[in-house]
């Protein structure tokens, strides 16, 4: 079978490797779909502590081939998504029911081979039946949905207040669907007027958009928000950029007593009066990964699929993954979700699969 690996910074080797065996307890996967998201593009560049060399890919989709044991109640031919965190169940954090955050921490496709191949192994357990009707595409969102979900839950969301969601990217956005069909009304703020109009479709009541150059938020949309809260500012405001200076705006805008989940990363630092978040006695909250929500993940997808293909921007055989890479780094165009379409799903589809030429450098050993 064909495999994706990068060996050294922004460069992918395509090999020829032997398909995996059939284990007890774990289950083999055609892969159909992938998508990409900020954490492949800094193992593309080796800027990720997992190291080099790795098979990438941990946002997927596929169909089972087969099964080493039936008590998932998964069966071959069963079209499904996979859970690609794995976690000690020993240390503190699991012990406590954090295991999303566990001291021994590993995932599918960033510290361990993932699922730029073709057929995967992976334990039985990790298996999520896509539901009826939803799209296997749209089913390889599932990881990130489940991440927007965690963000959300882990804010105490409650119906009928407004929650500021700063950023409206595929998380942010992800998590406004779900904001809203808790029966919040989510206020979306982007530097992206395009984005911002996503975030109309995905639910949000208004959008503001940010000028840095202008100060945010202006006169008018302060004022807009204040006719929102009633002058008392967001009582949840979820951070989705990873940018210093949103998340010194979530400490600002959020109402005394309220909740800032920041689920944005970043290495730069924030600059924060340390008189603000006492004063407001706010409740300031991180969030990683999610606590198995890849089903409830499928689940908001199934239930907003015109949302979640509107996410999906680009798309890309498996041979071009450099491509896709490219794009994402250098925002020639504008992009959501970038899915690869594995050889299976392009077959399926009855639309080809990799073209000779790519297969050919690939396995030449040169880098695609």
């Amino acid at each position: 079978m064909l495999t994706a690996r990068t060996v050294a910074k922004e460069t992918i080797r395509y090999e020829e490797v032997a398909e995996p065996g059939l284990d007890a307890g774990r289950a083999l996967v055609r892969v159909h779909n992938v998508t990409l998201c900020g954490t492949d593009l800094h193992i593309w560049e080796d800027d990720y502590p997992a190291g080099l060399p790795v098979v990438q890919g941990h946002e997927f989709s596929g169909v089972v081939e087969a099964i080493g044991n039936n008590a998932s109640g998964v069966r071959a031919g069963d079209r499904v998504a996979v859970s690609p965190m794995t976690y000690c169940g020993a240390c503190q954090p699991c012990r406590s029911g954090r295991f999303n955050v566990c001291r021994n921490i590993g995932c599918i496709g960033c510290y361990s081979d993932g699922a730029l191949v073709e057929l995967l192994s992976v334990p039985v357990d990790k298996l999520c039946l896509v539901p009826d009707g939803l799209a296997l595409d749209l089913a390889a969102m599932a990881e990130p949905a489940s991440i927007a979900m965690q963000a959300v839950n882990r804010g105490r969301p409650a119906a009928g207040e407004t929650a500021l969601v700063l950023g409206s990217g595929p998380i942010g956005l992800l998590a406004t669907l779900y904001l809203t069909d808790l029966g919040l009304n989510v206020v979306c703020a982007d530097t992206e007027a395009d984005r911002l109009e996503l975030a109309t479709a995905f639910g949000a009541v208004d959008t503001l958009l940010v000028e840095p150059a202008a100060g945010f938020p202006d006169a008018e949309q302060a004022a807009r928000l204040d006719q929102l809260t009633e002058g008392y500012g967001p009582g949840l405001v979820l951070e989705a950029t990873g940018a210093p200076s949103s998340f010194e705006n979530a400490i600002r805008l959020v109402a005394s007593a309220g909740r800032i989940v920041q689920v944005g990363i970043s290495a730069r630092s924030a600059t924060v009066s340390m008189k603000d978040i006492p004063f407001k006695e706010l409740d300031l909250m991180g969030s990683r990964n999610s606590l198995n929500l890849i089903p409830d993940g499928l689940a908001l997808l199934a239930r907003h699929p015109d949302q979640a293909r509107a996410l999906l921007t680009h798309r890309f055989a498996f041979g071009e993954l450099q491509q896709a890479y490219g794009l994402m780094r250098n925002r020639t165009e504008k992009v959501g979700k970038i899915l690869i379409e594995m050889p299976a799903a392009r077959a399926r589809a009855r639309q080809g699969s990799i073209s000779e030429s790519a297969v050919g450098s690939a396995l030449s050993g040169a880098s695609a």
